[in-house]
């Protein structure tokens, strides 16, 4: 569990983090979401040590941060949004440097490496130099060195930056996987469908305050129109006819959509069974869409 409690951060006079506080707990992912320059990256290098907050504190699985940095940063794995490595060192000589760090010997180290390259999809590329991976490789090979300690805890930073849709899907599929395995997951990234696709709950952080805490499950009733989408498996224009009672109509094919429909679907679906309703459901707004309106709402 991440537990960060009140946590505010000054850089210079510039207060770039107030008062933030939530909570990732286990077998949960968490969406955290804001502009450039809201904040995220700042919270999270404060959550795994690497900056000290002006006030507050953070605790992983119950140890404070501020106060036992060395244990509490061992149960968190960190992948950052640009990892920054030697890179004229070959990958797994540079994991097993890293690995003594945390009292592994260099044989273990080199075995534990071995594997977890095989896992990661950057087998075969282990005796390469670091300056030679992809940005999509620096990013596996950075996750490979935050489970050197197999944490029970990760952050990922802005992660799906730049990476194909094979290695977007990769990221996906192992922030699901984790959770899975009951580990807490804070999920940091711009392309909001992605958050919107495997979180849980989403902080939204604006100008280093917290927006907003809700789970996906409210987003989504939130964002839900009065705008209803209705496929037709057998489109007659006297569909329109009969769907024009409801609202305004436009359409594409047997695709009708019913701008701020003053049915509910059961009466739709039933004036329009003639023409073989095959889908119809309420359209919905993205969280991006969302996210703008709590901002305008707050007053940007």
């Amino acid at each position: 569990m991440i537990k960060v409690e009140r946590i505010t951060k000054y850089f210079g006079r510039r207060k770039v983090l107030d008062d933030v506080t939530f909570t990732v707990n286990d077998g949960e992912i968490i969406g955290f979401v804001g502009l450039n320059g809201a904040g995220k990256t700042t919270a999270i290098r404060v959550i795994v040590g690497v900056l000290e907050p002006n006030s507050g504190d953070v605790f992983i699985d119950g140890i404070s941060i501020t106060k036992d940095k060395r244990n509490a940063s061992k149960r968190v794995g960190w992948v950052p949004e640009l990892p920054i490595f030697e890179l004229d060192a070959s990958a797994l000589d540079y994991f097993v440097y890293i690995a003594g760090y945390y009292g592994i010997g260099s044989s273990e180290a080199r075995e534990l490496g071995k594997r977890l390259f095989e896992e990661l999809g950057l087998s075969g590329r282990e005796k390469d130099k670091l300056k030679n991976y992809s940005q999509g490789m620096k990013k596996r090979f950075a996750l490979a060195v935050s489970l050197i300690s197999d944490p029970k805890n990760f952050i990922f930073d802005e992660v799906l930056n730049g990476l194909d849709p094979q290695g977007i899907q990769f990221f996906r599929d192992l922030a699901l996987k984790m959770k899975k395995e009951g580990k807490a997951v804070l999920f940091s990234s711009h392309i909001l469908s992605e958050v919107e696709a495997i979180a849980d709950r989403v902080v939204f952080i604006h100008k280093g305050k917290i927006l907003k805490e809700m789970s996906i499950e409210e987003i989504k009733k939130s964002v839900r129109t009065r705008d209803l989408k209705v496929v037709l498996g057998d489109f007659k224009p006297e569909a329109l006819a009969e769907a024009s009672k409801f609202g305004q109509v436009t359409n594409n094919g047997n695709v009708i959509i019913i701008k701020d429909c003053k049915g509910d679907i059961p009466q739709v679906s039933s004036a329009l069974s003639k023409y073989q309703v095959v889908e119809i459901d309420w359209l919905k707004g993205s969280l991006e869409e969302f996210f703008f309106k709590i901002i305008n709402e707050r007053g940007g």
